[in-house]
């Protein structure tokens, strides 16, 4: 019978170029070391928590979506190097309270925060406490820092104030890694713990999964930085031990302290976050004084077929049994709309296409299925006539079937961001409206290329490597091993076997984020009330969470 403990502390891929766990690994591993819970607590942000809950709750494990956060010294709003030290601290959503406090708080790190790094303060943390348990942290953590910074007085103090805001929500983090500041850390905790009333948690601050990809690790910190393995100078972790620990391993490392693999089960327990998918948050359309959306997208249609009744007329395209027949297909189209709750949906999409189109923007004609819609091609959402062409309206919307309508919209490419500005204009500015991230990975020749770098392998052995990785969509380097004979005979070197061993235990990992070329959400309320949100690469507001889980 494994030792029942739970990870509270883990990096994630998305802790980019920092942690080196694929979500779906992390998951899998906890269930078999029989784990019922695990915690995912990126560095600053919130990227891959739905992933994390979604994956993990089909598991049947129950997910602590948390985040550690960068705490600026002396504030966030500071943007120099008198915003002092940038001190760790985790934090865990107990509840859908929590869960929001968290994305309001990475939101924050990430918009007005982000100094080099996305950061919050104290103050900040304080006025969105509701729901989240905290954890001291790292050996960055400030507690942990002042105590290994002989300023015993300083950490009780902040201590004190960390207790006076959560309570018994509140947990000194206690690790076991091999660097000596950790065990003067853990004495001055578990003697603060003791004074003060504090419980103590085992942590192993999980940055990769196994022991043995301790040395990866190191190379994916060295891509991250830009230095190469052999520099004396390059950032690096003073240990091997930061990997996803069994049970067993923490109880035979924390014999001293068992108390602090028990309170992991309590902290675990707390946190219940369930959340819940069904529900669309539709924009406010705006409507004048005494108009309901139903009503004026029915009066919006009916207007629009007889504008393209009488287009069909002028060219004798039309008969009275035809005529008859669109009456009839948009009375029932209209009913399944508005009985389906998608008439603000509708108008919304509408009036952002025909401003574009008022503006002289070239817009597509429609595609997929929104294209056997009567009622899209009467508000000029589609100009595709579905009557002719026998084109099925329940092939786009069911009443037994139910899912979001979906129109695909071509906007030109040289004019899409004047839409784009009309649509924040129209609906709430940055707070309401925000592109979808994307996130790079290392592809198979790019990690190549990338570790080859690191381990200072020529380049002109790297590039012959790389080039015998088959021209194929989504190819893997398992894949291409397998594929290649020449790849296969090639590991008979040293330096190739390490350069695609490596490469192999990296490949996939998230590398940057971007902005998605076409994916815009609005919401009806600020964003960060239904997912946290980024800046992208050009200062544009992104939701940290990607299109599928938008």
């Amino acid at each position: 019978m494994p030792t029942p403990f739970i990870h509270l502390h883990v990096h994630t891929q998305y802790s980019m170029l920092d942690g080196a766990i694929r979500v779906s690994d992390l998951i899998e591993t906890a269930k078999n070391f029989g784990m019922e819970a695990v915690a995912m607590t990126d560095h600053g942000a919130m990227y891959g928590a739905l992933e994390f809950y979604e994956k993990a709750k089909k598991a049947g494990i129950r997910p602590l979506v948390g985040c550690e956060f960068y705490l600026a010294e002396n504030g966030m709003e500071i943007h120099d190097r008198s915003a002092g030290h940038n001190f760790h601290l985790v934090a865990l959503a107990m509840n859908a309270t929590g869960y929001a406090n968290l994305m309001k708080l990475a939101s924050l790190a990430q918009t007005k925060g982000f100094y080099y790094r996305p950061r919050i303060d104290r103050q900040t943390l304080y006025a969105h406490q509701e729901g989240l348990i905290v954890l001291t942290a790292c050996l960055k953590g400030e507690i942990p820092w002042r105590i290994t910074h002989n300023d015993a007085n300083g950490a009780r103090a902040r201590a004190l104030e960390l207790q006076k805001v959560f309570g018994d929500r509140l947990y000194f983090e206690i690790q076991e890694n091999g660097i000596p500041e950790q065990t003067v850390a853990n004495q001055g905790l578990m003697a603060l713990a003791e004074e003060l009333g504090i419980k103590l948690v085992a942590t192993n601050d999980c940055h990769y999964l196994t022991k043995e990809e301790s040395y990866a690790h190191e190379v994916l910190l060295c891509i991250q930085t830009g230095k190469t393995i052999n520099d004396p100078n390059r950032f690096r972790f003073n240990t091997n031990e930061l990997y996803f620990k069994s049970g067993d391993e923490m109880a035979a490392q924390f014999s001293y302290c068992p108390q602090a693999l028990a309170n992991t089960l309590e902290v675990a327990e707390r946190c219940d976050l369930q959340l819940e998918f069904k529900d669309h948050h539709f924009p406010i359309f705006p409507l004048n004084e005494g108009e309901t959306l139903d009503a004026v997208f029915s009066d919006a249609c009916w207007k629009g077929l007889k504008m393209r009744l009488d287009h069909l007329h002028e060219m004798e395209q039309v008969t009275a049994e035809t005529e008859t027949t669109y009456k009839e297909r948009l009375t029932y189209e209209i009913g399944v709309i508005q009985k389906m709750g998608f008439s603000g949906y509708f108008l919304i999409v509408a009036d952002f296409i025909n401003w574009a189109k008022q503006q002289k923007i070239p817009v597509g004609p429609g595609r997929g299925s929104g294209a056997g819609s009567l009622a899209a091609f009467c508000l000029s959402i589609t100009d595709i006539d579905p009557i002719p062409y026998g084109l099925l309206f329940e092939r786009f919307l069911n009443i037994e079937r139910v899912s979001m309508p979906d129109f695909d919209v071509d906007f030109c490419k040289e004019r899409r961001d004047e839409v784009l500005e009309y649509v924040r204009q129209r609906y709430g500015g940055d707070e309401h409206v925000s592109q979808i991230v994307a996130y790079g990975s290392m592809k198979a020749r790019a990690v190549l290329r990338d570790v080859g770098r690191v381990l200072d392998i020529p380049l002109p052995v790297v590039d012959r490597i790389a080039k015998l990785v088959p021209e194929e969509l989504k190819i893997t380097l398992k894949k291409a091993i397998e594929k290649e004979p020449r790849l296969r005979e090639a590991m008979k070197e040293d330096e190739v076997r390490e350069l695609l061993t490596i490469s192999q235990t990296l490949e996939g990992l998230a590398r940057h984020k971007s902005t998605h070329a076409a994916g815009v959400v609005i919401s009806p309320k600020p964003m960060v009330e239904y997912l946290p949100v980024c800046i992208g690469p050009n200062k544009e507001i992104l939701t940290q969470y990607d299109m599928k889980y938008t």
